[in-house]
């Protein structure tokens, strides 16, 4: 007799990585007046990557208003791409030449920088490499992507453009022209973020949650945060990694927060062999992004929609989540699967696709790192590094491509 097994619930409302194992983050309420190097504003991945990067050499403490973890970290697809939002071309247009190719070469070095921190720390986070496959669309067709190819080939980005012939012939799909590049990966967002706290902790980081800094007055010798426990924090530097939720009295200048959504399927979905080795996306507006899991699930992502509340909006979560699957199956006719996973949240981005990663004006000692866009990981490695050269007395070569 064969074993059925009952279909489970879709999860609505809730990220395929909330179940994920091995979150476990050393965190404990604030219960007195503490004093440090450095006070980390958010314990999601930009605030670990950060929190990893300076308690190297620095005393460092991690505040955030819910527990670690829980922001927008939790609503990442974790595509760990160096491709950003604007082709090299657009972006060429917009900054310039020289910052458009220091940018994409930044980024490229971000990922690989990424993927060693991943390595030397033992993370367990399913880090995978992979490559992506950029599909031609409404907003990008044939000929933009070839000519985007090309610029990346003149900068040494590994991409290579694909006619819809070959596309067809490699990987099954109708569209007019993709560029196929190397150099990404994938993991688990919330894992990666988990273990970077826990080597943060190990090497003397104090985390603190559930904590609200509510405000932040600097003097010549630091800045005190005054918290929703009753208790201050007085820190030397204080660095607000606050993702795609902007800090209350910060300017965000060319940077807004819109709503995005994202779905897992049932795991162990019978899919073509090159999807477990390639991220897809594609250059239409809104775009569809998605790769598979270590477990075979299909995650997918998409439908932005410029309105920072949309996300927290249920029937909108149904409505959206149903067109991402649609899309997932006129792109890909042969494949089956039912939906597991929807969730939704809040995603910064900025007219030149580059976050901003930049003191405080009118707040002195004190950093903000924001609008990220669709490379949030990404921009993490890239904020940690400016930040931590800048607090060691040094400067970063890139710093001003992120001064928005």
């Amino acid at each position: 007799m064969t074993a059925v097994t009952p279909k489970r619930d879709l999860r609505t409302g809730r990220s395929l990585w909330a179940d994920s194992s091995g979150l476990g983050v050393p965190a404990r309420p604030l219960g007195e007046a503490v004093v440090c190097d450095v006070a980390v504003v958010g314990a999601g991945i930009s605030g670990a990557f950060m929190a990893h990067e300076l308690s190297r050499d620095h005393a460092v403490v991690v505040l955030d208003r819910r527990p670690p973890l829980t922001g927008s970290t939790m609503a990442s697809t974790a595509m760990l791409q160096w491709e950003i939002d604007l082709p090299l071309t657009v972006l060429s247009q917009r900054i310039g030449p020289d910052k458009a190719h220091r940018a994409y070469r930044r980024s490229w070095a971000a990922v690989g920088a990424l993927k060693r921190i991943v390595a030397d720390e033992g993370i367990r986070c399913g880090l995978k490499d992979k490559a992506a496959l950029y599909l031609a669309g409404d907003a990008y067709g044939r000929r933009a992507l070839d000519l985007e190819a090309e610029a990346r080939t003149a900068l040494g980005l590994d991409s290579v453009f694909l006619g819809p012939s070959n596309l067809r012939e490699q990987f099954g799909i109708e569209r007019t022209g993709a560029i196929l590049s190397q150099g990404a990966a994938s993991a688990d967002p919330a894992r990666l973020a988990a273990g970077l706290l826990r080597r943060a902790a190990t090497a003397g980081a104090r985390i603190f949650s559930p904590v609200e800094a509510l405000q932040a007055a600097s003097d010549p010798e630091g800045v005190t945060l005054l918290t929703d426990a009753g208790h201050a924090v007085r820190a030397r530097q204080v660095v607000f990694c606050c993702g795609y939720e902007f800090p209350r009295g910060v300017p965000t200048p060319g940077a807004e927060v819109i709503s995005t959504w994202a779905l897992a399927t049932n795991p162990r979905v019978r899919c073509p062999a090159w999807l477990r080795d390639t991220l897809v996306w594609e250059g239409s507006d809104p775009y569809l992004y998605l790769r598979m899991g270590g477990d075979g699930r299909l995650i997918a992502g998409g439908e932005d929609e410029a309105d920072p509340e949309a996300h927290a909006d249920p029937k909108k979560l149904k409505r959206k989540c149903a067109a991402i699957a649609d899309k997932l199956r006129r792109l890909l006719p042969a494949v089956e699967f039912e939906v597991d996973y929807a969730w939704a949240g809040a995603f910064g981005e900025s007219a030149t696709g580059l976050p901003s990663i930049a003191p405080v004006p009118d707040l002195d000692h004190a950093w903000a790192v924001m609008g990220f866009g669709g490379n949030g990981i990404t921009y993490s490695v890239i904020a940690s590094q400016i930040v931590g050269a800048a607090l060691r007395g040094g400067a970063d070569a890139d710093a001003d491509l992120y001064r928005l």
